[in-house]
């Protein structure tokens, strides 16, 4: 059986705009290590709801990000954070 190749555009470096910089830092990235960095920053930071295990808190560098939402949840965060790629 052949094995699977990975998506190229998820291995395509990805460049964050300023308010996602903030979190991932600024140099262009492929997806899967910016939403890797971006889990970081949300479990290092204690941003992960502890009641609702799917709703992300945001500290001010999220709120940039999360487009000035207190909270908002992982579906809706990979939908956002999409907006600050360039």
């Amino acid at each position: 059986m052949a094995k699977r190749k990975p998506n190229a555009a998820f291995l395509k470096p990805v460049q964050p705009d300023e308010a996602l910089s903030a979190v991932v830092g600024s140099k262009p990235l492929p997806r899967t290590e910016l939403t890797k960095k971006l889990w970081d920053y949300i479990k290092k930071n204690g941003l992960q709801d502890k009641k609702v295990r799917t709703q992300i808190n945001a500290d001010d560098k999220l709120k940039a990000v999360f487009n000035g939402k207190k909270s908002v949840s992982m579906f809706e965060m990979t939908k956002l954070v999409s907006g600050h790629l360039k």
